[in-house]
Formats: C-alpha cells, sequence, structure tokens
C-alpha cells in the first residue's frame, strides 16, 4: 500500500509542478511593463549608455521568453527571441569603450547566454534552430563588449 502511494505521488508529483513556471496575467503585464520601460529609457538614454540598457532589454526578454516557453506558449516565445536577435544587432553598434557600464553589460549577456544555453537544451526539436541562432548573436554581443572591457 505504501508503495503504491509513493508511486502515485511520484506520477502526479509533476503534473502538479509545472503549471507554477506558467505566468500569471499580472505577473506577464509586469514583465511586458517593464520591457516597455527600458525601451522608452534607450529612447532617451546618452549614447553610451545604452549598451547596458541593451543588455538589459535583451535578459529580461529573454527571461520572459523562458517563462512562455514554460507556459508552452512557443509563438510568443519565438516572437520575443526574433525580438532579442534585433536588439543584439543594435547592441553591436553601440558597443564602444567609453561606456558607461561596460562590464556590467558583459555580465549580463553571460547570464543572458547561460539561460538561452538551458532553454535550448530544454527545447522542442522545431525551437532549436531559433535558439541556436539567438544563443550565437548573444555570444558574440558578449565577446565584443568583453573585448571592449579588456581593451581599457
Amino acid at each position: 500500500m505504501r508503495r503504491l502511494m509513493f508511486v502515485a505521488v511520484f506520477l502526479l508529483f509533476p503534473t502538479l509542478v509545472v503549471p507554477t513556471f506558467a505566468l500569471s496575467p499580472d505577473e506577464e503585464s509586469v514583465h511586458q511593463q517593464a520591457i516597455a520601460v527600458l525601451e522608452q529609457r534607450i529612447r532617451e538614454a546618452e549614447p553610451r549608455e545604452q549598451c547596458f540598457l541593451y543588455a538589459q532589454l535583451i535578459n529580461q526578454m529573454t527571461e520572459f521568453s523562458r517563462h512562455q516557453y514554460a507556459a508552452g506558449n512557443s509563438g510568443k516565445a519565438n516572437a520575443l527571441l526574433h525580438q532579442v536577435q534585433g536588439l543584439t544587432q543594435k547592441l553591436h553598434k553601440t558597443v564602444s569603450e567609453n561606456d558607461k557600464r561596460l562590464k556590467k553589460a558583459e555580465i549580463l549577456l553571460r547570464r543572458t547566454a547561460f539561460r538561452l544555453n538551458e532553454m535550448l537544451h530544454a527545447s522542442s526539436y522545431p525551437d532549436r534552430t531559433l535558439l541556436q541562432e539567438t544563443l550565437a548573436q548573444v555570444n558574440q554581443a558578449d565577446n565584443d563588449a568583453m573585448l571592449q572591457v579588456f581593451k581599457r
């Protein structure tokens, strides 16, 4: 009887835990508001501050995408990853030696690459190509930022 109870709990536990990763509508709107605020700050920021703000935005969008994948919304998650790819190209243009928080941006990009790598290993086959491309672009932006840090 105890063994049967253990097996039942073992099999039911994942079905009880997985929905906790899904975002509630309130949490989703908080993510979207944070993204909108960062986008506004980038438009108003000086050029030497934009690199760090882009890194923050890339990180925020990657985290939101990760939550969307966990909730089963792969369409939204993929759209966010496409936006991340566009933002990494903009970040490449803003990396320079006189950036205010370049080292912090590099650390944030490294964390983002780590999250993307986790997502890649947990993803389904159709989503892997997009994740690999995004990871490669974030890694390249991280390398560019690191090179600028070491130039100082």
